[in-house]
């Protein structure tokens, strides 16, 4: 790769075309005219004298770097540091590495006037950072190497790290992903978010039930970050809003209340194969007055921290439990901190312009929106519009409108984001104000398009007016973005013809698609190194990891037997890892020479785990009533769930208790043996997935048609050559057209029948509506065979009384038929590995570097920006950016 040639140098200059000829210039972030600096040349000449290197790279360097960090940063000495105190002294050397990197792409940006994308997700679950950040340098090997000799091993201090507890499943996962393709496609971005100090939940498993701890990923600190101390805002709740006049014009002011301050912390993201590397900003909530005096002087201490606490707690937990009007009020000031904080970062960075035109606001800045919980940046910019910066108020509403941009995650309406307007009122007065100002101007159209079309206005309209007032956030998203997208084909066309359907009447070029991705760098280089070995020793180098359809190429080699021999000792190493882990984790043995068959996402009955765990227990019964001559034919199995239940959601507990009972019994029964197993993993997050993903064979990808917007789990897994058992749902439509309905196990109703399956179940009875082989399997939960426990019934009887609203009874006879299916191609281990190969090279859709670059040109209008590469050149790093004649000439000046 030309990327390692960089490190291996350390001058750090600037490339200037000078008559024809480059000429040795010093750093442009040091040109005092640029940034409008009052210092003279002279002041800045010792800063660049001593900052004009990069870190080397050779293993010296790297040595030294990291025992710098041993004993300066960790303050220990050769005789009490452990293998996490030399993680730890890693990333950070590491992270110098970064941070050169980071500053060069932010000062380029700025030198060329970039329009920037920037990101808003109340969720990045970005996983493990060493690896990742080592992968995509191309130092991997070099540190490895380095600390060899230093006495330990790489891979050893990956596994000291702890996964930022930033997300909960899909929709935090997919914003990572993004985030590596816009830096690794060179595109000027940066990401907000909300650095949570504790995550949704730590999950334990206890006699079978889920147990939520506390998930405080920070308590060893986090050595990644980047703390922004001189970057912080101020964030307003409650207060009232008075009115003014200024020359003729009636203004709001908003006022009153309580204020805390919300402060940056940075975490570098590095793209594959380029210098570009771009910012994952975090927000945290701190008080505005550190300590009430004046309490701690007369005795009272619990009130001189009151302040301290009550800020705090906005950015302690990730989606804190939303049952209690405390908890709502708490998840709604998460929401504007994060908003707040990240629009005024963003106007601030716009205003540093040289010519500050808000009408050239739109023309630098895009703003995507993950889902509605950052929807309340479509008011707040609006609010700083107006208020602060005093335009009025349609100019500022065609600059808001043509900023924003809503990414859709849901088809279930019941799912749709809505918040009171009491409660808006109390938290947000002015916002509320605004919003009413946004409803009126948005009706208005409406009126003019509908004449006296009363119910056209109530569907449409942000605010709904039945009971409780409330501000429907999906409408708000939508009326003040310029592009609205779902995540995956069939996801788009049901937002147009179900829940949008009558925005999509009123606006229809205002609707896309944006089939989601995954990053290759993660998915596969990282998460199954050998597998691309294998892609780079065919291909004859890795350009497929910035260009998947390269792997088109090897259709051919499928037909060799030697590469599908090499395919499934690859896979064969990667279960073998992951029997261990399992070993370890679970304290289940699993025969390695089963069909690894695995679910893992969140907890939901549309998921259908239910089903899943229901025919686990089908499977059981029929081995248990088979012969010793009929055993002898049976596919061994080894059943894997992961995915966490939301606290409050107590049906999908019950689920997840309901498979470990079952898999208590299973695992336990000498007469079955290794023919099944069944085992819950508990906690699953990024690290694991990267053990558990490479190793699969099968994966459950099995929700009720038109319930799953998009899935990106399932992309993983066919990126590392599993086999999709799965309904026409979400992404598995495209999985299914882009891999061939050959090499996939397709079941299930259809989208378009699935009100009319609905529709059967309430008219018929059950003994009638449920198949016998699952009426079965009922009544051996309720005669207690995998335990008397009334919840186990309960569970059962969700769906028992004409409440199948997820049609597992009326899937569950197809779900069976394509169970035998996987059996008997799993008994033809050349053919099953051959559908696998071709899973894995018709994979290239779902990189998301493709989704990136159609959001890129369809939605954004942005262009690619990549900083210089630095060249080797007499051993000295040089950099290449392109400097005006006036910025040459104060280089010589600072020069000389």
């Amino acid at each position: 790769m030309d990327q390692k040639a960089t490190y291996r140098t350390s001058v750090r200059r600037s490339t200037v075309q000078v008559g024809g000829s480059p000429s040795n210039m010093y750093r442009p972030e040091y040109q005092v005219e640029q940034f409008g600096l009052q210092a003279s040349p002279r002041d800045t000449s010792k800063i660049w004298e001593l900052m004009d290197s990069y870190q080397g790279s050779d293993k010296l360097a790297l040595q030294q770097s990291i025992v710098h960090h041993v004993e300066y940063t960790l303050a220990r000495t050769r005789f009490d540091f452990s293998k996490f105190h030399s993680y730890q002294a890693l990333s950070h050397s590491v992270r110098d590495r970064l941070i050169e990197a980071f500053n060069d792409t932010n000062l380029h940006f700025h030198q060329m006037d970039a329009k920037r994308i920037y990101y808003l997700s109340l969720e990045f679950l970005i996983g493990r950072c060493l690896q990742n950040a080592l992968v995509n340098l191309d130092l991997e090997e070099d540190y490895r190497e380095a600390l060899l000799d230093l006495g330990y091993k790489l891979e050893e201090l990956y596994d000291e790290e702890v996964d930022p507890a930033l997300g909960n499943g899909g929709l935090g996962r997919l914003a990572a992903c993004f985030l590596d393709s816009l830096a690794t496609l060179n595109y000027p971005s940066f990401g907000y978010g909300i650095r949570y100090t504790y995550g949704i939940f730590k999950q334990l498993i206890k006699d079978g039930y889920q147990v939520e701890s506390p998930d405080f990923w920070l308590n060893h600190g986090n050595p990644w970050e980047i703390e922004r101390l001189d970057v912080q805002y101020q964030i307003r709740f409650y207060g009232f809003v008075k009115k003014v006049w200024d020359h003729g014009v009636e203004r709001s002011v908003w006022e009153g209340g309580e204020t805390i301050m919300a402060r940056a912390y940075d975490t570098p993201i590095p793209g594959y194969n380029t210098q570009n590397t771009i910012a994952l900003r975090l927000w945290k909530s701190h008080p505005a007055s550190e300590f009430d005096f004046s309490s701690f002087n007369t005795g009272d201490y619990f009130k001189a921290l009151e302040q301290r606490q009550k800020a705090e707690y906005i950015t302690s937990v990730l989606y804190p439990n939303d049952s209690t009007e405390a908890g709502k009020e708490l998840r709604l000031k998460q929401q504007y901190l994060l908003v707040s904080a990240s629009m005024q970062d963003i106007v601030r960075r716009f205003k540093r312009r040289k010519v500050l035109d808000w009408n050239a606001f739109p023309s630098k800045v895009a703003v995507q929106l993950n889902d509605t919980h950052p929807a309340l940046a479509i008011v707040e910019l609006l609010r700083i519009l107006i208020d602060i910066e005093q335009l009025d108020n349609m100019s500022a509403w065609q600059i808001v409108t043509k900023s924003f941009n809503y990414t859709n995650h849901t088809v279930l309406p019941e799912a749709l984001e809505k918040w009171g307007v009491p409660l808006i009122e109390k938290l947000l007065p002015r916002h509320l104000e605004i919003i009413y100002l946004i409803n009126f101007l948005f009706l208005e159209k409406v009126q003019q398009k509908y004449p006296n079309n009363w119910g056209k206005l109530n569907s449409l309209s942000i605010v709904e007016e039945e009971g409780t007032k409330k501000v429907r956030m999906a409408n708000l998203s939508i009326v003040g973005s310029k592009f609205v997208n779902g995540v995956a084909k069939i996801h788009t066309e049901l937002l147009k013809t179900t829940i949008f359907k009558e925005f999509f009447e009123m606006h229809p070029n205002k609707f896309q698609n944006k089939t989601n991705g995954v990053t290759p760098r993660r998915w596969v280089r990282c998460a199954n190194p050998a597998l691309a070995a294998l892609y780079d020793r065919v291909l004859g180098s890795d350009k497929w990891v910035l260009d998947m359809e390269q792997l088109k190429q090897l259709e051919s080699n499928v037909s060799d037997p030697q590469f599908v021999r090499d395919f499934q000792m690859i896979k064969m190493e990667n279960k073998e890892r992951f029997v261990h882990w399992i070993r370890k984790t679970c304290q289940v043995d699993l025969n390695i020479d089963s069909l690894f068959d695995i679910q893992v996402k969140r907890i939901h009955e549309y998921k259908r785990q239910l089903m899943n765990i229901l025919y686990v227990i089908y499977r059981y019964l029929m081995i248990k009533e088979s012969t010793p001559e009929e055993r002898k034919r049976i596919v061994p199995r080894s059943v894997c769930f992961g995915g966490k239940a939301a606290p409050g959601y107590i049906n999908a507990k019950r689920v997840i208790k309901l498979i470990n009972s079952v898999a208590d019994v299973i695992n336990n029964d000498h007469q079955i043996g290794d023919l099944l197993k069944v085992v819950f993993m508990p906690n699953y997050n990024v690290s694991n997935a990267q053990i558990i993903i490479p190793a699969a064979e099968l994966s459950q990808h099995i929700s009720t048609a038109g319930t799953e917007a998009s899935g990106t789990s399932n992309m993983k897994f066919i990126m590392n050559g599993c086999l999709i058992l799965g309904t026409l749902d979400g992404a598995n439509v495209e999985i299914d057209e882009a891999v061939g309905r050959e090499n996939i196990f397709i079941f299930g109703t259809q989208v378009e029948d699935v009100d009319n399956m609905k529709e059967k179940m309430r008219n018929t009875d059950p003994h009638e509506y449920f198949p016998q082989e699952l009426l079965k399997v009922f009544t051996e939960i309720d005669n207690g065979r995998f335990g008397h426990n009334e919840e186990l019934k309960w569970i059962v009887d969700s769906i028992r009384y004409k409440n199948d609203n997820y049609l597992v009874g009326q899937d569950f006879k197809d779900y069976i038929k394509a169970q035998q299916q996987v059996d008997d191609l799993y008994r033809q281990p050349n053919e099953w590995a051959k559908k696998s190969i071709y899973n894995a090279i018709r994979s290239y859709k779902f990189s998301s570097d493709r989704t990136i670059q159609e959001y890129a040109d369809e939605i954004w209008q942005l262009k690619p920006i990549k900083v210089p590469e630095p060249a080797a050149q007499k051993h000295e790093r040089v950099k290449g950016i392109a400097l005006s004649k006036s910025q040459q000439e104060m280089a010589e000046k600072i020069k000389n």
